[in-house]
């Protein structure tokens, strides 16, 4: 027979002994083991990290709006059965049912498409995404309170993909915090309230997991990486930091991952918001320059320390960069007091000066450092400035007149001849294996001589449907066939 009383007498000093080894802070729950208190508390030493976002959400929500835009585009009825049949195909049922609806007149469809949107002012201005509205004939916009509103658009910047609306409230609005987006640190946690698939004031969390991410959407691509949830829907609505400011606009996603989500920083969206509400569009400054990124041959032929900087591909007669003495082959490190790594860092910094501006340049010419003062100049259109450069893209590479300094630098001997720049990824000068710094001798057995001879022989009409050019790469020269562009 087992004395109870005594084996508990026992036991009571070896509870409180086993207690005591455990730091007083430490609260048990139930079904709590060793390894789960191990894991759980360094997260309670997570800076900033709240128990709930309840509060916040509850103060932040009636600041975010849904967005219902309606597009009326002109098509022909689809087919009867959407775009695959209920059974096999038989008796060549493709060809009836193009010839039946295909040939049938066109009429104007309405496509109704959702997104979000937050907004910055009590009298109704809402900032959104570009993509949102922007084929919009009708955006209704409805409040955390169910009430709705017709709206219309204010300004709009393809460019960054940012949009401008505005509604005519009955009341004054509650309005969000703009936040600073230049203190984002990675790992930093935020939450995004928005109206994915229709799910009104849906809220998810997470943290900033990259920065500065160029995803090719644009010229000014800066994306702030998220792992916060983002679906269809969330398109333009805030992104939030754990003080309740907008730090973020909801713009993309990646398609075939989960838990990647990119957001505009509100920096970008507050430094043109005058310009929105004044004119509509949005002005940029200008250096009337072609770059491109420096790569490690490139840096090695130069005998460049290292690869960071634009090189400057080529100078506008009589724009700004001309004026202040700017030369092919210089490579700009920085600009108006900011450091430049690449041609991105160098497009979006020059397009957020303004016109009239005096913008004090660092450049490296003929490896000694060199400071100009540059008088910028207010960007044109896409056609105009590819109009002024003379070379644009074709078939997917940007080429130049190889200047003295370059030969000099690169140790060309020809005579003739036009320098391959750049080629873009996929493009049919990517297919044919052309790379850049490729120097084109012929086209279809002309000699060039110039950017000039090059447009006239790359635009001529012709039956073949495909360009030779005689390439010289280094020591070697060898023919290459270019496949033609479709014009249609």
């Amino acid at each position: 027979m087992v004395n109870r009383p005594k084996i508990f007498l026992f036991l009571i000093p070896l509870v409180v002994f086993l207690f005591s080894l455990y730091p007083a802070h430490v609260t048990f729950y139930p079904g709590e083991t060793d390894a789960d208190m191990a894991f759980a508390a360094p997260a309670g030493k997570l800076a900033g990290a709240p128990a709930s976002l309840a509060d916040l959400v509850d103060t932040l929500s009636p600041s975010v709006v849904n967005i219902r835009t309606t597009t009326i585009t002109k098509g022909r009825p689809g087919h009867p059965f959407g775009q695959r049949m209920p059974y096999p195909r038989f008796f060549g049922e493709d060809d009836f049912f193009k010839r039946f609806f295909e040939n049938s007149p066109e009429r104007d469809f309405k496509q109704q498409s959702l997104g979000s949107g937050f907004i910055i002012s009590s009298d109704g201005y809402i900032f959104t995404n570009n993509h949102v509205v922007e084929k919009a004939t009708k955006i209704r916009v409805k409040l955390a309170t169910g009430k709705e509103y017709d709206a219309e658009v204010k300004g709009k910047d393809p460019s960054t993909d940012i949009a401008l609306i505005k509604i005519n409230p009955d009341n004054s609005l509650p309005v969000v915090k703009l936040g600073n987006s230049d203190k984002l640190r990675i790992g930093d946690w935020i939450f995004a309230i928005g109206n994915p698939y229709g799910l009104e004031h849906t809220v998810t969390a997470g943290i900033v997991s990259a920065k500065g991410r160029v995803i090719g959407s644009g010229p000014y691509d800066n994306f702030i990486q998220t792992d916060a949830s983002i679906n269809p829907g969330n398109s333009g609505g805030p992104l939030f930091n754990l003080e309740g400011e907008v730090i973020g606009i909801n713009t993309a996603i990646v398609a075939q991952a989960h838990g990647i989500g990119f957001a505009i920083p509100i920096n970008t969206a507050k430094s043109i918001l005058d310009d929105l509400k004044a004119k509509g569009s949005v002005s940029r400054g200008w250096l009337g320059i072609s770059v491109q990124d420096i790569t490690d041959d490139i840096a090695a032929t130069m005998k460049l320390k290292n690869v960071k900087g634009a090189l400057v591909g080529q100078v506008f007669e009589g724009d700004p960069a001309d004026k202040a003495g700017v030369k092919t082959g210089d490579i700009i490190i920085e600009i108006a007091g900011k450091k430049i790594q690449n041609t991105k860092d160098l497009l979006r910094i020059v397009a957020a000066l303004k016109a009239g501006e005096k913008a004090p340049v660092k450049l490296i010419r003929d490896g000694q450092e060199k400071k100009i003062d540059v008088i910028i100049g207010e960007r044109k259109e896409e056609k105009e400035i590819a109009r002024k450069g003379k070379i644009g893209e074709h078939y997917g590479m940007t080429v130049q007149d190889i200047t003295p300094e370059m030969a000099r630098h690169f140790g060309f001997s020809d005579k003739y001849g036009v320098i391959i720049t750049q080629v873009r990824e996929g493009s049919p000068s990517d297919d044919a294996g052309l790379k850049a710094q490729d120097i084109i001798l012929q086209i279809n057995k002309v000699k060039i001589f110039s950017i000039k001879d090059f447009l006239n022989e790359m635009t001529k009409d012709s039956q073949e449907e495909t360009i030779l050019l005689l390439i010289k790469r280094g020591e070697t020269t060898f023919f290459v066939t270019l496949k033609k562009e479709s014009t249609k």
